[in-house]
């Protein structure tokens, strides 16, 4: 009998450690939370670099330009799909779970910001001095994309426009992303 009444106080206290630890983060989870947070941050800062040559386009310099393409291009495609690969419910997030039910629409989204990124890569590759006409916007030229993140699919017609549009598009892919796949 006692070893009954003791059988049954371990396995209730089983059962409380384990509903107690289901509800805590692992360390793996809060690993990844920090690891994707850190990149998201590093994408941003990478396009705030570029926004402001395009805001003033004597600070544009090819190398630091190449540089915030190649972060952002770095860590999307693949590697941010990978972040959410297997979305835990972690307090630290602010990815809504639908990223699991919506993965094909989640993957289109980060490898589209991939292929920006690209385009931009190519454009500082191609103008190595100065910013030149040719990666500015001309006035009155429509935009494309939207807040339904329109994606160019001809690599050709993509590498063509200019970097400062294949920039746009970039940022409203990023809207985009945010809009339906983050909680706030």
């Amino acid at each position: 009998m006692k070893q009954t009444a003791y059988m049954k106080k371990v396995g209730l206290l089983s059962i409380v450690g384990a509903v107690l630890m289901a509800g805590v983060p692992s360390p793996a989870a809060e690993d990844l939370v920090s690891r994707r947070q850190a990149d998201m941050k590093a994408m941003a800062a990478a396009a705030k670099t570029i926004s402001g040559m395009f805001k003033d386009p004597a600070a544009y310099k090819a190398s630091e330009f190449k540089w915030a393409a190649d972060t952002i291009r770095d860590k999307s495609g693949s590697v941010l799909s990978g972040h959410f690969a297997s979305e835990a419910s972690n307090p630290q997030s602010k990815a809504r779970p639908n990223i699991l039910e919506e993965r094909d629409r989640f993957d289109r989204i980060a490898n589209d910001l991939r292929d920006y990124a690209v385009a931009l890569d190519a454009a500082a590759q191609n103008n190595p001095g100065p910013m030149t006409a040719s990666m500015r916007m001309k006035p009155g030229e429509a935009m494309g994309g939207g807040p339904f993140g329109t994606h160019v699919r001809n690599e050709q017609e993509l590498l063509a426009m200019p970097a400062e549009h294949a920039f746009h598009l970039m940022l409203q892919t990023c809207t985009t992303c945010h809009a339906r796949f983050r909680t706030d």
